[in-house]
């Protein structure tokens, strides 16, 4: 058994920049950071937009902000936590920057600010269009300097400590308490008893639960379902946001995302035959938040039958695009497109996930002593929608509130320990090591497909009972697998995607109108087009 004050699990913005507070704060507690994959491989790394913050309040202000908010999440927000992260957002972003973030600047020194769908002022800072590879650089290199923070790569979370693992315990579901982790490392094959007085989940989002996505392959939803599994509430998770620009390919898997800042300076949406259509769904056209725009090209390719439309770039200025967006120029040469030749194919895909698990604004979980930070949670900030570049904001904030949450915690220093002498090592007595991943590769593969053609951008009463109905089957098939065999991470995914799959269909079916990024066609009170043009 491995003992720490602190367990953070995930190395994005949200673990990353709370262990660095704890540090600060508590010189003394030890800190572990486990990370299923590389230390900055995260969702963080794949933002290319930037980070949404108030900063020239000549233009701007944190009404504007706070209303952009509140409309792209369909008025499903928590207001008062919409108001405390973008009040709180230039204090948090300060601290990036002291920490060692590089965004571009203007001649005169001042921020550049983009504009991305759904806002209606320039505000988003960025480093080109790898800003969160920024990030994550300047965050690890401070996480590296702070002598009591250990990073364990290539350790995955298999499930959370609780009572339920306490032999003869009652479990009370009103009352549960987290001690920590059992955590597979990868490279020994070992799992092992990771216990903590606070565990951060910050394991971001679930797009692998989609045959298309933006997301990392590590976005399999393990957080959520290890926290749903050990009673914890989660909800919302019918809300999935479709980013309405992801570079088409015949590949499954992992999109290339061309950042929203692209349609913020200027490019249009146009079908295959260079016709518009942006003006049929909303009067902002390119501009409109990602619900709208989403629907709108998911809309025209049933009509029209193709498997993409096309971004224009061609009128865009040159060296401006070239500066701004290197990285998918580049791309786009790469793949033989020529962005001020020919239209970029785009279609849109599984981006980000609303809902998650439940937290306060601390980030606390109904857990105790589990905290929740980042694209896992259901922190009330994003409603039914996400606002462009809104995401590396909360992870800050809420980074920040937990972490000194925990703090105070930890100085109380209650924290009562005795079931975990009875919590047992993980068991495999009696299970096999699988000789071969089909069965996995097979029952991953038939999850995704189920999801991504009943459960995706338009649903349905009869899609949803019957993927409902497809999840049941590949639940069992997979909990048949669990039972028997050795734990890999492999098959621990699949596992989350089932939870993740679950969720999702559940709270989709006990929807009675459509919000935001949730759309079901039964529910539909009027077109999806604002006129006949």
């Amino acid at each position: 058994m491995i003992k720490s004050d602190v367990l953070v699990i995930g190395s994005g913005i949200s673990g990353l920049s709370y262990a660095i507070k704890i540090s600060e704060q508590m010189p003394d507690a030890k800190i572990i950071i486990v990370t299923k994959a590389d230390e900055d491989e995260s969702n963080t790394k794949y933002a290319q937009g930037g980070l949404a913050v108030v900063t020239d309040f000549d233009k701007d202000n944190f009404q504007k902000h706070i209303d952009d908010t509140m409309r792209a999440g369909d008025g499903e927000n928590n207001r008062e936590i919409v108001e405390m992260v973008i009040k709180e957002g230039p204090a948090r972003f300060q601290e990036l920057v002291e920490w060692g973030t590089q965004f571009d600047k203007e001649k005169d020194g001042d921020f550049k600010l983009g504009r991305e769908g759904g806002h209606t002022e320039n505000r988003i800072v960025h480093h080109k269009d790898i800003t969160g590879a920024e990030i994550e650089r300047a965050l690890l290199e401070t996480i590296r300097k702070s002598e009591n923070i250990e990073m364990l790569a290539h350790h995955y979370v298999i499930d959370l400590i609780t009572q339920h693992h306490v032999p003869g315990k009652e479990l009370n579901t009103d009352d549960i308490s987290c001690y920590g982790a059992y955590i597979l490392d990868e490279k020994s094959r070992k799992i092992k008893k990771i216990t903590a007085k606070i565990t951060l989940v910050a394991t971001g989002g679930a797009g692998h639960v989609y045959k298309n996505t933006t997301n990392p392959i590590i976005a399999t939803g393990d957080g959520i379902a290890f926290v749903h599994r050990a009673r914890g509430k989660v909800s919302n998770m019918q809300y999935y946001q479709f980013h309405p620009t992801a570079l088409y390919s015949k590949r499954d898997g992992m999109l290339f995302l061309i950042s929203e800042a692209v349609r913020g300076d200027g490019a249009k949406l146009r079908l295959k035959n260079g016709k518009k259509f942006m003006h049929k769904y909303d009067e902002r056209e390119e501009l409109a938040s990602r619900d709208i725009v989403a629907r709108a090209i998911d809309n025209e390719l049933k009509i029209s039958g193709d498997e993409y439309v096309g971004l224009d770039c061609r009128e865009m200025n040159q060296e401006k695009f070239k500066e701004h967006f290197p990285n998918i120029y580049q791309k786009c040469l790469d793949e033989g497109i020529d962005p001020f030749k020919q239209l970029i194919p785009v279609v849109p895909a599984c981006h980000y996930l609303m809902g998650g698990i439940e937290t306060d604004r601390n980030g606390q979980s109904s857990i105790k002593n589990l905290f929740a930070v980042g694209e896992c949670t259901n922190s009330g900030l994003h409603g039914a929608n996400r606002l462009a570049s809104n995401s590396l904001l909360e992870g800050l904030v809420f980074g920040h509130n937990a972490a000194m949450k925990t703090v105070e915690l930890l100085n109380i220093n209650d924290f009562n320990f005795d079931d975990l002498k009875a919590v047992p090592e993980w068991n495999e007595e009696g299970m096999k090591m699988m000789d071969e991943m089909v069965m996995v590769s097979y029952l991953r593969r038939q999850l995704q497909e189920m999801m991504s053609d009943l459960v995706a951008i338009v649903r349905s009463n009869a899609r949803l009972e019957l993927a409902q109905k497809k999840q049941r089957e590949i639940y069992e098939a997979v909990t048949e697998l669990y039972n028997y065999s050795i734990m890999s991470p492999q098959l621990s995914e699949l596992r989350n995607l089932g939870n993740v799959s679950y969720l999702i269909i559940k709270h989709s079916l006990q929807m009675k109108e459509n919000k935001g990024s949730f759309y079901n066609k039964d529910l539909a009170q009027k077109p999806l087009t604002i006129s006949n043009l």
